[in-house]
């Protein structure tokens, strides 16, 4: 699935390197054309991460050391240059004033854990505003 006319490069987030390889090969099996899979392991990690480098479109987590996901999509939201990077998160976080939060500070759709490669195809479809 070409989304945007182009591959993407993406942004892995999890303070799980073993969740981060599960949301990567979930990622392969959804048909997106991917260019560059860039992780990270915590909120702080990404930002530099995101300011580095052109990404366009975040998946991360929630609850993780050091900066929360929650901390890094308020870093995002109050900076121009990352604020309109699409993120999904994918959590177990089910707490929705929390999500109802996120949604309020831009994060474009949820996949909750565990997942399929059909979830994360739905989700980076919303994210995107693209249709297969």
């Amino acid at each position: 699935m070409s989304v945007m006319g182009r591959s993407l490069n993406v942004l892995i987030v999890d303070d799980s390197r073993i969740m981060r390889r599960m949301v990567g090969r979930a990622l392969a099996l959804t048909g997106v054309d991917l260019c560059d899979v860039h992780e990270a392991s915590d909120g702080r990690q990404a930002l530099a991460v995101l300011r580095a480098s052109a990404i366009d479109l975040v998946l991360a987590d929630v609850n993780m050391p050091v900066m929360t996901g929650f901390e890094m999509v308020e870093h995002m939201a109050a900076d121009s240059a990352l604020s309109k990077v699409p993120v999904v998160v994918v959590s177990t976080e089910r707490s929705e004033p929390r999500m109802q939060r996120m949604r309020e500070l831009g994060v474009r759709a949820y996949v909750h854990k565990p997942f399929t490669p059909e979830q994360f195809r739905a989700a980076i479809t919303d994210a995107l505003g693209a249709r297969p």
